[in-house]
């Protein structure tokens, strides 16, 4: 069995479908979910979109800014000025699928700060649920075009290269039992982020770093993995056991929320004087970290009791419903919280046209790394990304697909399937990248945990195994390699690196 698509893409959050529907009607296109449409860290995105919406050029120049200094000045300012200067296309090419971002009375947006913004310019929808309302708006329009399937429960397990090392498709796992290869004349990564690697994550718990792993074993290059961020402020019930933590957006600092430790005294005047709790996320998680190592405990408070509380129920009505059902009440408690596995700065190398350095292989959203984001990721950038990278992928893949063939290759067929138990692995590399690769590190720390990783990836090559475990098990292991490996070689601290030695 087999299957023929002009397009393939990986991945159904904001990134991989909005590329899918920006490809012309007359391309067939095929979406994969490892699990359901819903299943996405776009899903989770709270904050909203960063855009500024007038071509004044003291504003772009200042999203400009604001991006670079977020991100310690490495990014590569070519495509940051390409993201800024096509955000407002981004938006209204939003409004135009049907996406609503909340306006006041007058009919005006409703702008927001976030850390890091020297400006109000953060587009959102629903108070707090921007990610949602984008994905499942756009989710929705999935049905109505002819040439696009949706193949849900169908993981992507190795990209097949031709002899001149393109990429002309992948082997695919359905329902975890029907294994076939899907050809495609493009194919584009947009499998989301690496959170599972992690013990505490704001991610949705399917994020296992899939199109890394299967990018890194293609050949293609993986960059800047060291830039791990991490979310100042996820809830910490101290009964929770998931490892999925959930976040408490920064707009709500933005509307005033002050942190303080365990003893009731604010601190983030220590660590940057000027912007406080509107620091960029490095800045705010180590000062967190730094906190509750100096207090001996495990979270700090959220503290928004000087802010008006009916305001914050309609501002943030999933964020406060939350808090509630943890019996805390956003405007009267203090809301314990504690940093988490957020973004990854780096990924799979791209161009401005998403393009890999592997020939018919694209990456979009944050699997990929288009130069961005640098050492740090600005708040609210990363869903404008998915949008002007995913169209710029999008329009390249209609201007050359008409000159690409269908390849087809020999597969091996007789693969082993067993019923292993991957389980124990995974919470192992959870609990060494937290130890050891988390928001401070150390050359031993990281050392040990290269070694450790390097190990589980040698056994997990001696033992193939034809299942979704097996396979999210192996994508985990590379991804927490190419992470510490990185560390490893970055020996200054800048950014959402920081090394104690």
């Amino acid at each position: 069995m087999m299957k023929n698509y002009d397009v393939l893409v990986i991945g159904t959050g904001l990134a991989g479908i909005y590329t899918a529907l920006s490809i012309e009607n007359k391309y067939s296109v095929c979406i994969l979910a490892k699990e359901e449409l819903i299943n996405s860290n776009s899903m989770l995105a709270q904050g909203g979109i960063a855009a500024e919406l007038h071509d004044d050029p003291i504003s772009l120049d200042s999203h400009l800014e604001d991006t670079l200094r977020a991100g310690s000045y490495l990014n590569d300012r070519i495509a940051v000025e390409f993201l800024v200067s096509h955000a407002r296309e981004a938006i209204e090419s939003l409004v135009d699928f049907g996406i609503h971002f909340d306006k006041d009375e007058a009919n005006n947006y409703l702008l927001t700060k976030e850390g890091g913004h020297s400006r109000r310019r953060i587009l959102h929808s629903g108070g707090d649920a921007s990610g949602y309302y984008a994905t499942t708006g756009l989710s929705a329009l999935l049905s109505k075009r002819e040439n696009i399937t949706v193949l849900p429960q169908t993981m992507a397990l190795d990209l097949i290269l031709n002899q001149s090392k393109e990429v002309i498709g992948v082997t695919v796992l359905e329902k975890d039992a029907l294994y076939y290869p899907i050809y495609a004349k493009a194919t584009v990564l947009a499998t989301g982020g690496i959170g599972s690697i992690y013990g505490a994550t704001t991610n949705d718990l399917s994020a296992t770093g899939d199109g890394i792993g299967m990018a890194w074993r293609a050949g293609a290059k993986i960059e800047n993995m060291e830039f791990v961020q991490f979310h100042p402020t996820a809830l910490y019930p101290g009964h929770i056991v998931s490892r999925r933590r959930f976040l408490i957006s920064e707009a709500v600092r933005g509307e005033g929320a002050t942190l303080l430790n365990v003893d009731k005294q604010p601190f983030m005047h220590k660590y940057s004087p000027t912007l406080k709790e509107l620091a960029p996320r490095d800045i705010v998680s180590q000062a967190i970290y730094r906190e509750m190592y100096d207090t001996w405990t495990d979270h700090v408070f959220l503290d928004t009791r000087h802010l008006d509380a009916d305001y914050l129920k309609r501002r943030f009505p999933t964020i406060y419903g939350r808090c509630k059902e943890e019996g805390y009440i956003l405007g009267k408690d203090l809301i314990p919280v504690a940093p988490a596995q957020h973004f990854i700065c780096g990924g799979i190398k791209t161009d401005l046209d998403g393009e890999t350095s592997l020939k018919r292989l694209y990456a979009v959203g944050e699997a990929a790394m288009t130069g961005v984001h640098g050492a740090n990721r600005l708040a609210s950038n990363s869903l404008l990304e998915c949008v002007v990278f995913g169209k710029a992928a999008a329009e390249s893949i209609n201007l050359t697909i008409g000159n690409l063939d269908s390849e087809t290759a020999v597969l091996e067929t007789d693969l082993p399937n067993y019923n292993y138990n991957y389980k124990p692995l995974r919470k192992k590399i959870g609990d060494y990248m937290d130890e050891h690769v988390g928001i401070v590190r150390s050359k031993n720390g990281l050392t040990l945990t290269k070694n450790t990783l390097d190990e589980m990836y040698d056994n997990l090559m001696r033992a193939p195994n034809l299942t979704r475990y097996y396979y999210e098990a192996l994508n985990m292991v590379i991804t927490a390699r190419l992470v510490t490996d990185q560390a490893l070689a970055r020996e200054e601290s800048i950014g959402c690196h920081y090394r104690l030695d």
